[in-house]
């Protein structure tokens, strides 16, 4: 993962769902948009087979990393798939542990404070506030308050209205999911309106980090 492009671009899409046979479409829309970084979670279906495919489709245009990495047996098939970023939903340590060890940039959820500094304490590149959603940009700025030099990416209920308002309030990032990669839309492979909801979001955190 280009760490300098991401924090360039702060803003990082997750994929949930999407069939193998689509990922290419699916890629080649988002970096048309403007997307530098992407991950594909690893409870969706044949996970490990359609980060290769990105990755191998990408060719370095966008990075493509795994999330929700809940153990050592998903994070070896991430990375034998070439994912190059570990994104959790919570600090789960093995995996942790293992990322640090070997460089590889790593993203654990938290949500409380205390999970906050846990996270940032073991060697996050950032940590995941989530669901940051139930509690709003207002939430950031109080963590911000003790936490200044912890790098926090806001996930879960980020929308373009309120992309300016997070980063205001302090976060470092912020992430999208299913409000833009929607079931309906996927299934109908309308990478068209994906990839104009896409390019709304990143213009968004544009005009909000300059």
């Amino acid at each position: 993962m280009d760490i300098k492009r991401f924090k360039e671009l702060p803003l990082m899409g997750i994929v949930r769902g999407v069939d193998i046979g689509d990922i290419g479409a699916l890629i080649e829309s988002v970096i048309k948009a403007g997307l530098k970084t992407i991950e594909i979670t690893m409870n969706t279906p044949c996970a490990a087979g359609i980060i290769s495919e990105a990755v191998n489709i990408a060719g370095g245009r966008i990075d493509v990393g795994a999330g929700t990495v809940l153990s050592r047996a998903d994070l070896e098939g991430a990375l034998t798939a070439g994912a190059g970023f570990i994104v959790m939903p919570t600090l789960i340590e093995n995996v942790m542990n293992y990322c640090v060890r070997n460089d590889i940039p790593v993203f654990p959820g938290a949500l409380t404070p205390q999970e906050v500094f846990n996270a940032w304490d073991k060697g996050a590149t950032m940590v995941k506030v989530f669901p940051s959603g139930v509690f709003g940009p207002k939430y950031i700025k109080e963590l911000k308050g003790p936490f200044d030099k912890v790098k926090l990416m806001a996930v879960g209920g980020v929308r373009c209205e309120n992309i300016g308002e997070y980063f205001s309030c302090g976060a470092d990032a912020v992430a999208f999911g299913g409000s833009v990669f929607s079931k309906e839309w996927l299934r109908k492979k309308d990478f068209a309106s994906i990839g104009r909801l896409v390019r709304e979001y990143v213009e968004a955190v544009k005009v909000a980090v300059q």
